[in-house]
């Protein structure tokens, strides 16, 4: 049974930062890609970031120079920096690992940015 549990949501003004963290557990053989997607209302989910077993980064550009993606391989862990936070960046944001040559998703983490 592998899963991935996501921390780190919740209520931002804009400029400010969050810190967005997925942790892979479970009968885990091989992680290769780890990233994050959102999904805002009425929206298609769409990558975020992308962090390749390859140690290669991708970003969508609307996050470029704000947003920084890393992992923790002996942690299972991915992170997502967020700063310089958007109105537009409200989103659910979900947590993607191929684990054992399959996908999963984390369950979501609501990212709301208002003043």
């Amino acid at each position: 049974q592998v899963q991935l549990v996501e921390s780190g949501g919740g209520l931002v003004q804009p400029g400010g930062s969050l810190r967005l963290s997925c942790a892979a557990s479970g009968s885990i053989l091989s992680i290769g890609d780890m990233g994050w997607y959102r999904q805002a209302p009425r929206k298609q989910r769409e990558l975020v970031a992308m962090f390749s077993s390859g140690f290669t980064t991708t970003y969508v550009d609307s996050v470029k120079g704000r947003f920084a993606i890393s992992r923790d391989n002996a942690k299972n862990t991915t992170y997502l920096q967020m700063n310089i936070l958007k109105p537009e960046d409200t989103a659910v944001y979900y947590c993607y690992a191929g684990i054992n040559s399959r996908p999963y998703w984390g369950q979501g983490t609501q990212v709301t940015v208002s003043s």
